[in-house]
This record gives structure tokens, C-alpha cells and sequence, in this order.
């Protein structure tokens, strides 16, 4: 279904312009003054709002706040003459996706910044319908996911879940292993028994090796009762082992041994216990690479090696991005009982072109901080520290130098303006009038776009 994009504009010539630039794209409803855009905008769901400043009867800034108070998460841009810029400015750090100014320069740049819009609209719609989901599936973790790479994943966890059998999760970290290893558990026919979870790189051998296999009383110093080991406490249930790759040579041997004979006996015990459980594993590292290094068990290798899941890293995943930083923000606006949001267009350029070493734990990192430091209001390129997530400049180089021809042409040619505007600003050591005569752009319309990248601000 095409979305639906409402214009109200006082002037034919523009709704005209717009109606047929957007008519093979989307359903475009037209408006001439405030009065008709309220009748409209009460009439329908729209997916964009585009909105003229100066109205007959009304203020266009003063109209989308109207709009807003209804539907908070309205995505809406505003069209305004350039003596209007400044309040236009103002608008966008009040919850405004962005501004154009009129005439219309450049339509293609248009086209692309309503698309970008669009983007944010789908995000929205997509995380409440998550919320929706989760209430009728009883609160299953939430992956959050639209993109093939992911898409992928999650089919064959789903093959699985239910089946009886081993699953290995391998991927970097921060990719959410634990969380799919939550999601298996919730999908298995063990659910409704425990679901343990014991990161095997965290702890050193002796206190991995009694909290997994428990003790009796007097099993060594300060045992002063005796403790059933995961092992035993996941009887029936699902065992999660994360970075099983860190486990000790001794322990990987009494981990096959429980595997091969289901069977587990106490630190200080020669009683054993059976130990039913369905292991789960994850490691960031290659398993088989780490057999060939020598430093895992070929034997324990070949038993948890049965269905093996690779998740995709988050630069794999970039259209995931923007769906989780949304996620990400409504959850800790609830926690932290702030306003923070909407994300401004230059704010979701430079989360989708960072390089997000970290993956998704990263990510969640960089909003809940921009969250804790901002008192409110739209969510800019300066809140998301720049230092932590490093674009172009860092090891995302690999993005910038793919071929011309594995990028969709509108990212390829705003990625070209945003580095020729970099270029020509620096070569202007920051001065947007000398470098509006360089590049022969008029300045208020370098200004502009300079301004939708991140390059300026205003002061």
C-alpha cells in the first residue's frame, strides 16, 4: 500500500509541482489553507505531513503543533520561504523532520529527503506494532529486525526452536546472541522450565567449573552448604553457555562428558545426578578456526556443532539501524521519563553511515547517553558523540569505497554531497560564505543543505 502524504500549500503552483512529483510514489492529499488541512488530517492516517509556513488563516508551525498534540510521532516537514529560516530552524528543534525552502532547487534532493521521512514514519509504525506483537505473543524478547540479513537468521531459528537439538550462535559481540538465546528458549518445548545462562569468558575456571557443576559441603574453602550446579538446576530446560570459545581445556572436557552420558557429579561428590538439559551455545570467534589453533576440543566441537547460526553484524543490517535507535529511544525516554525524539535527518545519516564496531549493544549504548544528557526535544548529530561512532573516517572506509554500482542511486548521491560539502567546506576552513563562492552555490542554499548534513549549526 502507497503511503500517504498530505500538502497544504496556499499556492497552486507548488501543490501542482508536488502532487505530480510525488503521485507515482505515494497518495497525495491537498490542501489550500488550515482550515481544509485539519478536515483532511482528522480524516486520515497520514505518513508525512508537508506543510507550508505562511497559510491564509494560519501559521504553518503553529498548525503541525495542533497536528503533533494529537499524534506525537507525526513525521512532518515544513515548506518556507528563505526570510523564514530562522523560525523554520526553531521548528526543527521542536520535533520538525526538516524544512525546505522555496522555490524548490533541486527536486531530486526533495525526493530523497521525503523518502528519508517516509523511513522514519515505517520505524515508527514498525515499533508499535512490536508493542502490539509482544502483547499477544505474551512477551517474547524483541528482535528487532527487518532486514534480509537478519530476516535470515530468524528463519532458521524458528526451523529449530522447537526441535530438541543443539544450536551454536556464532557472531560478533553486542550482535544479541543473548537475546536469541532467550527468544530459542521462548519457542522450545522447554519454556515453561528454566532458562539458564552462564558466560563462560567472564569467570575463571574454578568458579566456572563449581557454578556449573555445583558442590557439596566442605568441597573446599567457604563451601559451607552444599549447591546444585546449573547443570543440574536446568534440568528439563535450556542451558545457555555464551563464549563457550573461553572455556578452560579441563572444563571442555567435562562438559562433553555430560553431554555424552548426561550426567553431572557435584565438586566433592561421587554421587551423579542426571542432567537433562538443551544447550544453547554462542561464541564471537570461529569454532572451527579456534579446533585448527588447537585451543578447542575437536570431539566437543563436532557434539555442539549441529545447527550453527550466524547473526549478522550491524553494518550487515544497515536497514535495521534507524528501527532499532527508535526502539532504543522510546525505551529509555519511558525509563528515564524523558521527551527525547524525534531524530533529525542529519542525526539519522550519521547513525546509518557509522561503522558501529560494537553492533547493537553500541547502538543502544549511544542512545541511552543521548537520552541521559539531553533535557528534551529533537535528537541532533551533537548528542550522538561523534568520537563513539565514527563514520567515513574510520574502518567504515570498506562502505566508502564499495562500487558505485552496489549502491542505490540516491545513497550514492548523497553520499557524493555529503563529502563534496565536507570537501569544499574544509578547503574554506569553515566559512560558509567563501565556500558558497567556491563551489558557486548561492549561500542561503549551501547554508541549507550544509545544515541538513550536521556541518553547521545554528547559534
Amino acid at each position: 500500500m502507497l503511503p500517504k502524504i498530505l500538502v497544504v500549500d496556499d499556492d497552486r503552483h507548488t501543490r501542482i509541482l508536488l502532487d505530480r512529483l510525488l503521485a507515482k510514489t505515494a497518495m497525495v492529499s491537498l490542501a489550500t489553507d488550515g482550515a481544509e488541512a485539519r478536515q483532511l488530517f482528522a480524516a486520515d492516517d497520514f505518513n508525512l505531513v508537508l506543510m507550508d509556513q505562511r497559510l491564509p488563516d494560519v501559521n504553518g508551525i503553529a498548525l503541525l503543533r495542533e497536528f503533533r498534540a494529537s499524534r506525537p510521532q507525526l513525521v512532518s516537514m515544513l515548506m518556507t520561504g528563505f526570510a523564514d529560516v530562522r523560525d523554520a530552524v526553531a521548528a526543527v528543534r521542536e520535533g520538525l523532520f526538516d524544512y525546505q525552502t522555496k522555490p524548490f532547487e533541486d527536486l531530486e534532493a526533495l525526493e530523497a529527503v521525503i523518502g528519508k521521512a517516509l523511513e522514519l514514519d515505517r520505524a515508527y509504525r514498525e515499533i508499535d506494532g512490536l508493542r502490539a506483537r509482544l502483547s499477544d505473543t505474551g512477551g517474547l524478547p524483541a528482535v528487532i529486525a527487518q532486514s534480509d540479513a537478519m530476516a535470515r537468521a530468524l528463519g532458521q531459528l524458528r526451523q529449530v526452536a522447537g526441535l530438541d537439538t543443539t544450536v551454536l550462535l556464532e557472531g560478533e559481540s553486542g550482535t544479541g546472541k543473548d537475546l536469541v538465546a532467550k527468544l530459542i528458549h521462548s519457542l522450545s518445548t522447554r519454556s515453561t522450565k528454566p532458562f539458564l545462562e552462564v558466560n563462560c569468558g567472564g569467570l575463571p575456571e574454578s568458579l566456572l567449573e563449581s557454578l556449573l557443576f555445583g558442590y557439596e559441603k566442605g568441597a573446599f574453602t567457604g563451601a559451607g552448604q552444599a549447591n546444585a550446579g546449573y547443570f543440574e538446576k536446568a534440568h528439563e530446560g535450556n542451558l545457555f553457555l555464551d563464549e563457550i570459545a573461553d572455556m578452560s581445556p579441563k572444563l571442555q572436557s567435562s562438559l562433553l562428558r555430560v553431554l555424552q552420558d548426561h550426567q553431572c557429579t557435584r565438586i566433592g561428590s561421587t554421587v551423579s545426578r542426571h542432567a537433562d538439559f538443551r544447550l544453547i551455545c554462542a561464541t564471537n570467534r570461529s569454532l572451527a578456526g579456534e579446533v585448527q589453533a588447537g585451543r578447542f576440543r575437536e570431539d566437543l566441537f563436532y557434539r555442539i556443532n549441529v545447527v550453527v547460526v550466524r547473526l549478522p553484524p550491524l553494518r550487515e543490517r544497515k536497514g535495521d539501524i534507524i528501527l532499532l535507535a527508535l526502539h532504543f529511544l522510546d525505551h529509555f525516554n519511558g525509563k528515564f521519563g524523558k521527551a527525547c525524539g524525534p531524530l533529525t535527518p542529519a542525526a539519522v545519516q550519521k547513525l546509518e553511515s557509522a561503522h558501529w564496531p560494537g553492533n547493537v549493544r553500541e547502538l543502544k549504548h549511544c542512545i541511552e547517553r543521548a537520552v541521559a544528557l539531553h533535557p528534551g526535544g529533537p535528537i541532533d548529530t551533537m548528542h550522538l558523540c561523534p568520537s563513539e561512532t565514527p563514520s567515513a573516517a574510520g574502518p567504515a572506509d570498506k562502505d566508502v569505497a564499495a562500487p558505485a554500482e552496489a549502491l542505490a542511486y540516491q545513497d550514492a548521491r548523497a553520499r557524493f554531497e555529503r563529502d563534496y560539502l565536507k570537501s569544499i567546506l574544509d578547503a574554506a576552513s569553515g566559512n560558509v560564505s567563501e565556500a558558497a563562492r567556491l563551489s558557486g552555490i548561492p549561500r542561503q542554499n549551501l547554508y541549507v543543505r550544509m545544515k541538513r548534513w550536521g556541518f553547521v549549526t545554528d547559534k
